[in-house]
């Protein structure tokens, strides 16, 4: 389905290789496509072929990747499937919430689903914009990685049934998940530098704190590159500062 093709399905360290197959039979039922598989287990797979019944299509032309980086690098919305709230509040979604975010919107998406026994860790949902969390039954919350693929395969098709409804294009293209990685990567080095971060007293959460601020945001590529010089003129600053010192002893 043309209204889907920007979507991509991300199956993290699956360990049972018919819950790829499953997954991929869910996609085409729904008209989902794009299938990236971070570090799986076993795959290509026999068992997954056969669970895919008459899905090898999607099987064929699945991205295997060897990290979440590879898998999301050209990704503008990353979001992320978890049973479990997390300490630190992140933006969350149910399953027809995000299918209305998801199919009214073109920029290129990726859905992230964990491992079978134990989801996403806090460093994969730290790269997302927001938390996908699906319903259950409070007294048995355990939900296979296939099914919950589908209740959500299911909301993307009925949401793409309907009249796309007219967004405000932003200013200028979306920043990519590998864009944000190396803002984060460049923005921790410099607190480190200006001494905001300590290495022995601060706290991850305050990375993560910071993440989920600008996850929220949704930066604009333009806005990545400004943030990005700030940072460097301040290091350029503590530089020449720090060379000034030098040169008076």
């Amino acid at each position: 389905m043309k209204r889907l093709a920007h979507v991509r399905i991300v199956l993290v360290g699956t360990t049972h290789p018919g819950n790829i197959g499953a997954a991929a039979r869910a996609m085409k039922n729904m008209g989902l496509s794009d299938l990236a598989l971070v570090a799986p287990k076993v795959f290509p797979s026999g068992e997954a072929t056969a669970r895919a019944s008459g899905a090898d299509d999607i099987l064929a032309g699945a991205k295997v990747c060897a990290s979440l980086e590879e898998a999301i690098a050209d990704r503008e919305l990353v979001i992320g499937a978890s049973a479990r709230l997390r300490a630190i509040p992140w933006p969350q979604l149910d399953p027809r919430e995000c299918a209305g975010m998801v199919a009214q919107s073109p920029v290129k998406t990726a859905l992230l689903f964990g491992r079978e026994h134990s989801g996403l860790d806090n460093a994969e949902l730290e790269r997302c914009h927001y938390l996908l969390h699906i319903p259950c039954n409070p007294g048995f919350s355990s939900l296979n990685v296939a099914a919950a693929l589908q209740v959500v395969a299911y909301e993307l098709f009925l949401a793409a049934q309907t009249e796309p409804q007219a967004l405000q294009e932003p200013m200028s293209p979306l920043a990519t998940a590998e864009q944000m990685e190396s803002f984060y990567q460049h923005l921790d080095t410099a607190l480190h530098e200006v001494r905001f971060l300590h290495e022995k007293k601060s706290s991850p959460s305050l990375m993560r704190r910071l993440r989920r601020i600008f996850n929220r945001v949704r930066l604009e590529q333009k806005e990545i590159h400004i943030l990005r010089g700030i940072l460097t003129a301040v290091q350029l600053q503590l530089k020449r500062q720090g060379s000034s010192t030098c040169g008076k002893n």
